[in-house]
């Protein structure tokens, strides 16, 4: 059995089991060096989490998520919370001398939430 298969149990949907193969397929080509860090996306059905993560010494630089106090008081759709983190993430990088990275989805497909923050955080100056 493969890789994929093993993270995926017995009485997993298929939905669960398409994303973790395609995390899996993603993360054999995505790595964060100290140059360009790795902008992981963690989405669930409530909220949405962006950390910025240097693989060669496996330290988050920098994070934002829908439960920061500044997000969270923000009344709005998912979407635009999405969208907040986006910012959030861009401007702590910048504060954090970070201007490039490498978009790391999370097995998501690009759309809705993660496409909205992955957008605002382009126009927030992450060069992806």
């Amino acid at each position: 059995m493969g890789k994929a298969m093993t993270l995926v149990r017995k009485g997993t949907s298929k939905r669960a089991a398409s994303r973790a193969r395609r995390h899996l397929r993603i993360r054999k080509k995505v790595t964060g060096t100290s140059a360009r860090p790795r902008l992981v996306v963690t989405r669930s059905s409530k909220h949405m989490i962006a950390q910025i993560v240097d693989d060669t010494v496996g330290h988050t630089l920098v994070s934002a998520s829908t439960m920061d106090p500044s997000i969270r008081s923000v009344e709005g759709k998912k979407t635009e919370k999405s969208q907040k983190v986006g910012e959030l993430i861009a401007q702590r990088a910048k504060e954090a001398g970070i201007s490039a990275v490498v978009f790391d989805r999370g097995g998501n497909q690009y759309t809705g939430r993660i496409a909205a923050l992955a957008d605002s955080a382009r126009s927030g100056g992450l060069e992806f």
